[in-house]
């Protein structure tokens, strides 16, 4: 567990610095071009500054252990940080598109676009390769902070591949305003890109279910309940962000013994666990398969 955390932190501390550099650079080009185009990939650096910022504070809170004020930990930050992203990606999409409609409605001045080309063109190739590492090892550790900040990278990688076409388009033809009208469409892209960053964001604050995940875990567990020749039901999981909660009901033969029943949900949770590769955190509640439904009161079923 310290080896993945201290991977993530390096992954998130590594982002955050690029992201200074980034800024810096896309704002110079900014200032020496004039470029809208070039200001819109400028402003989604500063969004990402500070969606990086809230995601490294994140990263930290999902590792304090559980408290009295929070029994089950503090995993669901990373959705909510993911949400939080998002709807920066947004605001930064919307600014994009007014300075682009304000520059076509005012006039276009553009100068020194080579060398703002140069710029946007590197930033852009570090951009793709950063927010591929962070997807990766997103994925690899389960961590959602990780995916999130990587794909806003890469999002940050395409936009910045836009402008570059923009940029070249206008100074090929000479026709200005291609300048502000590839800056509004890099900010549409954008806006999809924050809009499918909340829809996940709301998704996992409202415990959506994940059928490959519960396709998996069925998987699982009918082939080791077939093998003790058992069954189970009441299946129910969330994906906390950090870790997969778990729970279901294993049922027994009548008779059974106590010792041999807490035996063998031990295995299939251990098996279980090892299967999913990631954190998991599973409960399981032992029952006898015979008089199943008068055993039960009414209330306590699902």
């Amino acid at each position: 567990m310290g080896s993945i955390k201290h991977q993530q932190i390096f992954a998130i501390r590594l982002s955050l610095a690029i992201g200074v550099l980034m800024l810096v650079g896309k704002w110079y080009a900014y200032l020496i071009t004039g470029s809208a185009a070039i200001l819109s990939d400028a402003a989604e650096s500063v969004v990402h500054i500070i969606a990086v910022a809230f995601a490294a504070y994140s990263l930290w809170l999902t590792y304090q252990p559980a408290d009295e004020s929070h029994p089950y930990g503090h995993d669901k930050v990373s959705f909510f940080s993911a949400g939080i992203e998002g709807g920066l990606i947004i605001i930064a999409a919307l600014f994009i598109i007014y300075e682009s409609i304000l520059k076509l409605v005012t006039g276009i001045v553009l100068q020194n676009l080579d060398v703002g080309t140069y710029i946007i063109f590197g930033a852009s190739m570090i951009n793709l390769a950063l927010g591929g590492f962070l997807v990766w090892r997103g994925r690899k550790s389960n961590s959602l902070i990780l995916i999130a900040n990587g794909k806003h990278v890469l999002t940050d990688s395409w936009t910045s591949f836009g402008v570059v076409a923009g940029l070249l388009l206008t100074q090929f033809t000479g026709w200005l305003p291609f300048d502000p009208l590839v800056a509004i469409a890099v900010a549409i892209n954008i806006l999809w890109e924050g809009g499918k960053l909340v829809r996940q964001s709301v998704g996992g604050l409202m415990d959506e279910a994940n059928p490959e995940l519960e396709k998996k875990i069925h998987a699982v567990l009918q082939t080791e309940t077939t093998k003790r020749k058992l069954s189970y039901h009441e299946l129910r999981y969330r994906d906390s962000g950090m870790s997969v909660w778990i729970e279901f009901h294993l049922l027994f033969p009548q008779g059974t013994m106590l010792d041999d029943a807490h035996m063998m949900s031990t295995e299939i949770e251990a098996i279980l666990a090892h299967a999913l590769e990631q954190r998991t955190r599973i409960v399981t509640h032992l029952e006898p398969i015979d008089d199943h439904d008068n055993v039960h009161p009414p209330v306590l079923k699902h």
